[in-house]
């Protein structure tokens, strides 16, 4: 939820806001934690600000002084504008209901779920160094872009050492997860110098729910008959 301001930053809103703020906890003040008393002081102060703001936009009476009274005026309104809704968000009585009608930030109390990616990454090599090599994974929506998509935590990383890339899920090695786009995936020494290696992969959201296997890349490790070719 974006953590926006419940006070509108142009003096007019400000106006139409505190009219109904004020209207609303005169009329019931008790209900949301306040006392007749501070719901009276807010009226004053709202009253104060709304003519100096009439005469400080007013083409008759807009001076110099008019524009200082109203900037004191607003300054006052606003300081117990916040100290007010901070009473009512805290008071344990206040529903969201009354917070949406005072004009006041309603948290979100359940986040809307992110779904399971929806899309595979892409994969790139990077360099091969010995039995390193360097990938990267991509959104296809975006090649261009480093970062992971929107909603995606991060990535789990899968090799297979063969001639062909494997058709069952069991047969590839897990390499970990990460939340890196680009990784080192280093093989056994015991790995045979120009093996064929393969790699998948597939995003994973906060709830670490996964999304569908990226098509398999491969490539051959330096040395042995691949690097004589």
């Amino acid at each position: 939820m974006a953590t926006t301001d419940f006070l509108p930053s142009r003096e007019a809103e400000l106006v139409v806001w505190s009219t109904n703020f004020s209207t609303r906890i005169n009329l019931a003040p008790l209900p949301i934690g306040l006392s007749v008393i501070q719901a009276t002081a807010y009226q004053a102060l709202h009253d104060s600000f709304v003519t100096a703001y009439n005469a400080a936009t007013n083409d008759g009476t807009n001076s110099r002084a008019s524009k200082v009274t109203k900037n004191s005026a607003k300054k006052l309104l606003v300081a117990n504008a916040r100290l007010l809704a901070g009473i009512v968000q805290k008071f344990p009585g206040t529903t969201n209901t009354q917070r949406s009608e005072l004009g006041l930030t309603v948290k979100d109390v359940e986040p809307t779920p992110i779904p399971p990616p929806a899309t595979a990454p892409a994969l790139e090599i990077i360099s091969t160094i010995g039995n390193t090599v360097r990938i990267r994974l991509k959104d296809p929506a975006n090649p261009s872009r480093r970062g992971r998509p929107s909603g995606v935590d991060g990535a789990a990383i899968f090799t297979f050492v063969g001639a062909a890339a494997p058709t069952e899920e069991a047969e590839w090695t897990f390499q970990g997860n990460t939340p890196r786009t680009s990784v080192n995936i280093t093989f056994p020494g015991s790995t045979t110098p120009g093996a064929k290696v393969w790699f998948t992969a597939f995003w994973f959201n906060p709830r670490k729910q996964s999304g569908p296997a990226a098509i398999a890349l491969g490539i051959n490790l330096p040395g042995g008959a691949a690097m004589a070719a």
